[in-house]
């Protein structure tokens, strides 16, 4: 039993501080069909298998791991290159077949020569372009309207739901905005009346109380205290004194007062209808190559 014991720690210190390099032929790369078909000698099962792989699909960790699905008793695979770097399981075979490399499986290190890939003829490329060409094309043509019916009906699943969510907004918005406007329009006849009653006053005052000669300075000094307040508001407002820019401003007001105090969020309205509008001229784009597609039975149950 301690013969045993000591023998097992043996082999174990031998596998970890070397390995056994052997000769190229172990391990060989063919090309079949355009994929390379990469040949390895199982260690347990002393016999040849052939892998083929994808070199733009299959990556260094899938191919390490289809060489231990065939082989239980391998414990370790790793691949290095010919300077002693290791290659991540991560990187595709297409890279890895670009150089020489060594893979190492167990205690065993096969060094592995990768042959050269005969190059396409300029001519046999452009044919090649041209035939991934007429492919996409015919793809695109097979797919493009099933992919833009989808596309439709998505847009109208979303503008529905939009318009749902609008609904409450726009009878509260309704609302708030006849009252605003009302305000507004109270407030412009108000003016209108302080503007009767001072003329009718300095009328009073310069005919039957006073004479002209003294209503003159008063009237002179109320003129240049209504140029004063004119300038002020454009001191505030950075705008002039103009009577529909004065009365939207006074709209707009009394609509973000209203607003606040019956709780109308004012951002989520204008994100909703931005989603609206954008939606519906995506749908408006969309249908054009549609329209075009579709039979006219299937656009006139769609409309």
């Amino acid at each position: 039993m301690q013969c045993q014991r000591q023998i097992g720690k043996l082999r174990h210190y031998k596998r970890v501080c070397y390995s056994t390099l052997v000769p190229s032929d172990e391990v060989t790369i063919n090309y079949r069909h355009g994929l390379p078909v990469i040949t390895v000698m199982l260690p347990s099962r002393k016999e040849r298998c052939q892998f083929t792989v994808k070199p733009m699909l299959t990556t260094v960790g899938t191919f390490l791991q289809d060489i231990q699905k065939e082989d239980k008793g391998i414990e370790k695979a790793e691949i290095f290159t010919n300077d002693g770097s290791k290659i991540s399981t991560k990187t595709l075979v297409e890279m890895l077949l670009m150089n020489d490399f060594k893979l190492v499986i167990n205690d065993m290190t096969y060094s592995v020569k990768v042959p050269i890939k005969d190059k396409l003829s300029s001519e046999h490329a452009t044919e090649m372009e041209d035939v991934k060409s007429l492919v996409q094309r015919l793809f695109t043509a097979l797919h493009l309207e099933d992919h833009q019916i989808k596309r439709e009906r998505e847009l109208l699943l979303k503008l529905d739901h939009l318009k749902e969510q609008l609904i409450p907004f726009e009878q509260m918005k309704a609302r708030i905005t006849k009252s605003a406007d009302a305000r507004t329009s109270r407030l412009l006849w108000i003016g209108l009346a302080l503007m009767s009653t001072q003329g009718g006053a300095l009328a009073w005052l310069t005919w039957w109380v006073y004479s002209w000669d003294i209503m003159e300075p008063v009237t002179y000094f109320i003129t240049y205290g209504s140029a004063m307040a004119f300038y002020a508001y454009f001191v505030l407002t950075k705008q002039d004194y103009v009577y529909p820019d004065v009365k939207d401003r006074q709209f707009l007001h009394c609509f973000y007062r209203k607003s606040k105090s019956q709780y109308f969020d004012v951002e989520q309205y204008n994100k909703l209808k931005e989603d609206l509008a954008e939606a519906e001229e995506s749908l408006r784009r969309l249908r054009q190559p549609l329209h075009l597609r579709l039979p006219i039975q299937e656009i006139h149950d769609k409309d």
